[in-house]
């Protein structure tokens, strides 16, 4: 089967979904004919939750704090239409880096897309790694040392494949897959923000 023919749906596995999901928006972006559609994007996102949730106990606070930010979008998929009129609505409101706007939660789950594309299915070294390149600097003292400690409970990579129910080879490709699916979309996003001068920082 190709690598990006449909799968069947009846036995799709959660990364299968995921990768589904996110080749979908990188077409979309790619193509630069249309905004990106707040629902498409959030119930893309609602799928990852899947991966942090895999991850075990170290990641349970990326895993609460990533869902309850999607759920946001979620909500608010109900009343706008794409990425773009939420971060409009936040610019024009002052509100952008406010503790629980749209716009923050959006630079959150895009964090979130980040790590889970760092991550690679390697374990604890990897999500050392990608943990500290990706969410480390946005977290409190508290938060990483809760992580650092929290790296001696992950599942061996056996256990996360067995989980996820994929094997050495569909997981390693289908990470590829996410990999280059979600980073033009993490770009997309990061443009929202920067083509309207708002850093990247925070």
């Amino acid at each position: 089967m190709d690598d990006h023919e449909i799968e069947n749906t009846n036995n799709m596995t959660p990364l299968a979904a995921i990768v589904e999901a996110f080749e979908e928006m990188a077409e979309i972006v790619k193509d630069s004919k249309e905004e990106l559609r707040l629902k498409a994007f959030s119930d893309a996102c609602a799928l990852v939750s899947v991966l942090f949730d895999s991850l075990g106990i170290a990641f349970k606070f990326a895993e609460i704090e990533y869902c309850a930010k999607v759920q946001g979008l979620v909500e608010a998929s109900k009343k706008y239409a794409t990425l773009q009129n939420v971060i409009e609505v936040d610019v024009k409101n002052d509100s952008v880096k406010s503790p629980g706007s749209l716009s923050r939660n959006l630079r959150r789950v895009r964090q979130g897309l980040d790590l889970i594309r760092a991550f690679d299915c390697s374990l604890r070294e990897a999500a050392s790694t990608a943990y500290s390149q990706t969410c480390a600097p946005y977290h409190s003292w508290a938060v990483r040392a809760a992580v650092a400690a929290g790296m001696y409970a992950l599942l061996s990579r056996d256990q996360l494949l067995l989980k996820l129910n994929e094997t050495d080879q569909s997981a390693e490709k289908r990470m590829r897959r996410y990999m280059k699916a979600s980073l033009p979309v993490i770009q997309y996003i990061d443009r929202l923000y920067t083509s309207r001068n708002i850093s990247l920082d925070w």
